[in-house]
């Protein structure tokens, strides 16, 4: 082509076109170069990965959370004093009912014997008071009997009217002083009573200087040693009843909405990478965390090996359903996402077409679900293009 333009530029100098020729012949090259690279990048068919079907599609969402027990204890004594004997260690399993630990009760011990005196005697200062009311009832009567037969002696005249106003007179002294005694042997009894309260107060007392284990359970963690001097309600022992360990995982409230009782969870131990357990959900709960916009969930272990630590990390991974047929895509190849249905890109007839599907699943590795919507020679891009345009041409390869 060179030789040619020389050969042609040789037989133009005649003319002095030589410089304008060159300049076209550049054009047309640039702008044959452009329509070439135009039609490279614009119109050429894209090769497109799409989504191929899958068949028994598991639907699952994931959630972090730790090991908790339902029935957790941190016990200590009511009351104040040293710490003299400890009947339980970590790891011990312990019965309801069990002696855990005790208190020095030398002192409690003293004021139980000072509150049994106090109730022997309240109980004879109530025996004296009833002898003597007795005592006053019978002086009463006897005073009363005199005073009727001098009245009646002194009605028929044998008598005198003073000894008559007399005996009146000690029949009513006699009834006043019987109103006393009664009132002195209720306050004995009431003041028996106070004693016998008394007692049952230092007793009681008494038995809090021995801590017992309320409820079946496994000692994970004993915070004090014998010779400490102890506050009321300091913890000495932390509790736990073994059937009570269950897994609390935290699920986004977006993808918590086919959760249900009894759905089955595959529960992973940060001790245990790899080795994940059975578990149940047992427990959805009603209030959602506003600030994480999470709902809490709790599973109860099927298959554990042993007893899980209390606290440690898990991660949770909870079967929801299961789709017969579905196309999977991730969520980036969406536009318009709204949790629900979105538009996506096809292949139809060869070229890129758009259109609006609903979405049946989202998975837990950041896929959506397409079950249905679509017809089956509709093939569905998985990977969108920044050169893609309604109408291209482009043929459909299996997606990586």
């Amino acid at each position: 082509m060179v030789e040619i333009f020389d050969r042609w530029s040789e037989a133009m100098k005649g003319i002095g076109g030589v410089r304008v020729l060159r300049l076209v012949f550049v054009g047309v090259l640039l702008v044959a170069a452009v329509a070439g690279g135009w039609w490279y990048l614009q119109q050429r068919p894209l090769s497109v990965a799409v989504a191929a079907m899958q068949l028994d599609v598991p639907v699952t969402v994931f959630g972090l959370g730790a090991v908790e027990a339902q029935v957790i204890a941190r016990i200590g004594f009511e009351v104040s004093g040293t710490l003299m004997q400890l009947g339980a260690d970590h790891g011990d399993s312990v019965a309801a009912g069990a002696i855990l630990a005790r208190l020095n009760p030398i002192s409690q011990e003293a004021r139980v014997a000072r509150a049994e005196a106090a109730v022997l005697s309240a109980a004879a200062n109530a025996a004296r008071a009833d002898a003597q009311r007795e005592r006053a009832e019978a002086q009463f009567t006897q005073k009363q009997a005199t005073a009727r037969r001098r009245r009646d002696l002194a009605n028929r005249g044998v008598g005198s009217q003073e000894a008559a106003e007399l005996a009146d007179t000690e029949q009513e002294l006699a009834r006043v002083d019987l109103l006393v005694n009664a009132a002195d042997a209720a306050v004995a009894r009431a003041t028996q009573a106070e004693a016998r309260a008394n007692l049952q107060t230092e007793q009681a007392t008494l038995d809090k200087h021995t801590l017992i284990a309320p409820f079946d359970a496994v000692v994970i963690a004993r915070a004090r040693e014998a010779g400490t001097a102890l506050n009321p309600g300091e913890p000495v022992f932390t509790l736990v009843a073994p059937e009570s360990i269950w897994m609390q995982a935290f699920i986004d409230e977006g993808r918590a909405g086919d959760l249900a009782l009894g759905q089955t969870g595959m529960v992973t131990l940060r001790s245990r990478p790899g080795r994940p357990v059975t578990a149940e959900i047992v427990r959805i709960g009603l209030e959602a965390d506003r600030v994480t916009e999470e709902r809490r969930v709790f599973l109860r272990c099927r298959t554990c090996p042993s007893m899980p630590v209390v606290g440690e990390q898990a991660e949770v991974v909870i079967e929801t359903a299961r789709l017969p047929r579905a196309r999977l895509l991730p969520e980036q190849a969406l536009h318009g996402f709204d949790g629900a249905s979105g538009t996506v890109w096809t292949i139809e007839e060869g070229r890129l077409a758009r259109r609006h599907v609903r979405i049946a699943a989202r998975l837990v590795d950041g896929r959506v679900a397409i079950a249905d919507g679509l017809p089956e020679d509709v093939a569905l891009v998985s990977q969108v293009g920044p050169r893609f345009a309604v109408g291209r041409a482009a043929r459909a390869v299996s997606a990586p």
